[in-house]
């Protein structure tokens, strides 16, 4: 009997709340949280090598390539420093705005400009860059992948709560009928 409330004890831990919300399970994402970890771990070695391959191709670009480049890793950086805080923040405390801010940012910024550098016929590619940017698009993609089907439950959860809430206190508490 111990040992089937020691399990029972555990798989209410895992997939309720609080005691408080007894209701509530917990959407975040575990594959995305998993993402995101490594991820954070793989962003220092990209960002150290992104930067020794810089300084070994700066000199044999055009003063145009030099631009774009020193901008498109500038940007990359700090979109990427906030990307992950917003992922983290948005999958743990399963808040909405963070988490579509995570995927636009991904999408919309991080992966165009990751695009540009690979395919780019005039910068020259050397074989670690090309590597890490490959495992950064990677994570990319399946990041976003994995958030967009976060953010579905999470929204349909919220919406869920919202509704029940209504449904709850009725046209009574909306000043509808006085007595």
């Amino acid at each position: 009997m111990g040992p089937e409330k020691a399990v029972f004890s555990l798989r209410c831990c895992c997939c309720k709340l609080s005691p408080s919300f007894p209701d509530h399970t917990v959407l975040s994402c575990l594959p995305l949280q998993m993402m995101l970890y490594f991820n954070a771990f793989f962003s220092p070695f990209w960002c150290l090598s992104e930067g020794v391959m810089l300084e070994l191709k700066y000199s044999l670009l055009p003063a145009y390539y030099q631009f774009l480049l020193v901008s498109a890793y500038l940007m990359i950086i700090s979109a990427e420093g906030l990307r992950l805080y917003l992922g983290f923040i948005g999958n743990l405390q399963e808040k909405v705005p963070e988490l579509a801010g995570f995927v636009l940012l991904s999408f919309l910024i991080e992966t165009p400009v990751l695009l540009f550098i690979l395919t780019d016929e005039h910068i020259i590619r050397l074989p670690l860059e090309t590597a890490v940017h490959l495992v950064l698009l990677f994570f990319l993609a399946s990041e976003i992948t994995a958030a967009v089907f976060a953010l579905k439950g999470m929204t349909r959860q919220l919406a869920r709560q919202f509704y029940l809430k209504q449904f709850e206190e009725g046209p009574a508490s909306q000043g509808c009928c006085k007595d």
